[in-house]
């Protein structure tokens, strides 16, 4: 590496010469395909903007000025360029780097980002700061084109158009989020692309104006009108012409110089916002994109000379998301009105066999959570039955819309969640904690939570079939191997099921903890301890009679979910207990993830670090039983002194 060893901070970037900075680019994509093949990471994002990070902190007087990443899987080379190119084989690995922006870990994150179409309305809220206590930085925003499309993104345009505040928006178009881009926003990015002749023309047209002696300046202004109606009707854009912003592109978003003088030029725009339009290839460098785009988006470990992921042992069960869109699939099959939706994931949520199967019945509406919800709305309100098959974490981008006009009006939508839990290398934005908190406040809803694959199979058709609105969270992640060749089957809505019988406690667990609290409960028997184990199935409702009956019947009852303990699964059987005046008559004891935000790392190991294993629910049964014993004790003996 001829310059990326001296690169320890962007000043020594700046130091070099313009000319100079292509290899220095080669050598950052070079450096993050060695690292990304031994370790994983989000690879075919970031290679896509190693140029532009490249580019930007060339320009830019970085951390004066201020770079706000979207999403921030695209910034690998912004770590690598900021300090952080030794430790970057640690990335989403527990105590290593964040794979996305951490305002913790570095002074150059000036966002934390894990969700897309933010770095606009936060760019924005920085310009207006420094404006307001008048100081003088740049800002400047890099967006990806479907990110553009997300409803808070076009909000933030609509503002910044109207504040005119001096910003700088770099869009890293590469016609792809995770999955190809959809949408009319994507048609109208591709048009600007086709209209670039006439940005020519009109320059060379005003330039022509302006040199006739004596009145040029005066012509020029006289054909602003003319000019401006020319563009309205030419280029497909409100971006360029009527939100106030002005436009520099397109740029070749892999050749280093050129955007460095695209954003030089944008660095002199004081009266507005401006755009820098860049065209990108998602995975450039990286062997063989073209085969599997979802695929190279992030990766586990592969040979840097094909591409290829390392082989490693066939899973013995298929995933919960290959559950869930197989059973689609079977349901829509059987039941014409069933439609299936996702927000840019179709592939990571199974709704891409569901929109191979049935083309006309399953819809991706890009990064757009909001509307996606409110559209299945308006399909439930025509007697369709939509299943929105959204990750637990982002399905929080659309609480209002669930509360407002799914669950208020009581519709019959189904809320697929998944990777419900701690996912791991992602971290704290991508965790799936807080659904069971969010959803089981409002009236209408029911929320279940599947032990196996096969009861996933009958609670889609039970959600399904409900009247109402209905959620199911399930893990990321491979089943437990069960025989899913039977069809489907209705459950019955609040009710639990025994799956042990005991007399010492009572282990209530809720969707992924079940098998953990079975192997917990087997561990205890050796030990002597007869343990009940409940299989929850159901949040709310809740089970009344089952754990009222096994409140007066046992001392002690542990709840167990993968989920924030406030709010969630353990705090609605302590209400049930509290409402039944039970809870002064025996010891209740929830287990989950407490009030911290949980790191990046390994699943196993972040379960296990919670005690959200068998080894550790067992060991609080011991602690509990211990505890009580220690306190009959004590009252025996304050009976004998008495």
């Amino acid at each position: 590496m001829r310059f990326l060893s001296e690169i320890d901070s962007p000043s020594d970037l700046r130091r070099l010469r313009v000319e100079d900075l292509q290899e220095v680019a080669d050598e950052v994509r070079s450096f993050i395909i060695d690292t990304c093949s031994r370790v994983g990471g989000h690879t075919g994002a970031s290679l896509g903007a190693v140029e532009l990070a490249v580019a930007m902190h060339y320009v830019f007087d970085t951390p004066d000025d201020r770079l706000v990443w979207d999403v921030g899987h695209q910034a690998y080379a912004h770590k690598i360029l900021t300090g952080r190119r030794d430790e970057l084989h640690t990335i989403k690995q527990y105590g290593g780097l964040s794979g996305f922006l951490r305002r913790a870990e570095s002074e150059y994150d000036t966002f934390g980002a894990g969700h897309a179409s933010t770095s606009l309305s936060a760019a924005l809220g920085m310009a207006v700061a420094r404006d307001t206590k008048k100081e003088n930085f740049h800002v400047c925003a890099l967006i990806g084109d479907s990110s553009l499309a997300g409803g808070m993104a076009m909000e933030a345009v609509n503002q910044a158009g109207h504040l005119k505040s001096r910003l700088i928006v770099v869009l890293n178009d590469n016609e792809m989020s995770i999955a190809p881009a959809v949408g009319a926003l994507s048609g109208y990015l591709n048009r600007i692309k086709g209209a670039q002749s006439y940005q020519h023309l009109k320059g060379e047209i005003g330039d022509a104006l302006e040199s006739v002696p004596g009145i040029g300046e005066r012509l020029r202004r006289a054909a602003k009108s003319v000019k401006d109606a020319i563009a309205a009707a030419v280029l497909p854009g409100a971006l360029v012409n009527e939100l106030g912003f002005k436009y520099i592109g397109y740029v070749d978003g892999h050749n280093v110089p050129m955007l460095v003088r695209a954003l030089e030029e944008a660095k002199k725009v004081q009266d507005g916002p401006v755009i820098v339009h860049a065209l990108t290839t998602k995975g450039k460098g990286f062997p063989n994109p073209e085969k599997n785009y979802y695929a190279y988006h992030a990766t586990g470990p592969f040979d840097p000379k094909t591409g290829l992921p390392y082989k490693s042992a066939k899973a013995a069960a298929p995933t919960y998301t290959q559950v869930f869109g197989e059973t689609m699939c079977e349901l829509m099959e059987r039941d014409e009105k069933i439609v299936a939706l996702t927000a840019a994931m179709p592939d990571g949520t199974g709704v891409d066999k569901i929109l191979e199967r049935f083309p006309d019945r399953a819809f991706d509406v890009g990064i757009a959570e909001q509307h996606a919800i409110t559209f299945c709305a308006g399909m439930a309100c025509e007697g369709l039955k939509p299943v929105a098959a959204i990750y637990s974490t982002f399905l929080q981008r659309a609480f209002d819309q669930l509360i407002h006009d799914v669950c208020l009006q009581d519709l019959n939508v189904t809320f697929a969640m998944d990777r419900a839990g701690i996912v791991g290398a992602d971290g704290p934005t991508h965790h799936g904690l807080l659904d069971i908190a969010y959803l089981r406040g409002y009236p209408n809803i029911i929320l279940m939570a599947p032990k196996d694959e096969r009861e996933m199979r009958d609670m889609l058709l039970t959600a399904i079939e409900y009247p109402g609105p209905a959620a199911i969270r399930y893990p990321r992640g491979n089943g437990l191997g069960m025989d899913i060749g039977a069809a489907p089957k209705k459950m019955e809505i609040g009710k639990a099921e025994v799956l042990r019988d005991g007399t010492e406690a009572v282990i209530i667990a809720y969707g992924s903890m079940v098998n953990p609290a079975i192997e917990a409960a087997k561990s205890l028997e050796r030990d002597g301890i007869e343990t009940t184990v409940v299989n929850a199935r159901f949040v709310k409702p809740l089970d009344h009679d089952l754990i009222l009956a096994l409140s007066k019947s046992h001392r002690l009852i542990i709840t167990v979910e993968e989920a924030y303990l406030a709010g969630g699964f353990g705090s609605a059987v302590i209400e049930l207990l509290e409402e039944n005046g039970l809870l002064d008559k025996l010891k209740v004891v929830r287990m989950g993830v407490p009030d911290e935000i949980v790191t990046h790392g390994d699943p196993k190991f972040l379960l296990a670090r919670y005690g959200l294993d068998a080894d550790g629910i067992s060991m609080k049964v011991k602690e509990c039983l211990e505890s009580l014993d220690d306190e009959q004790t004590v009252k025996r003996r304050l009976r004998v002194v008495k």
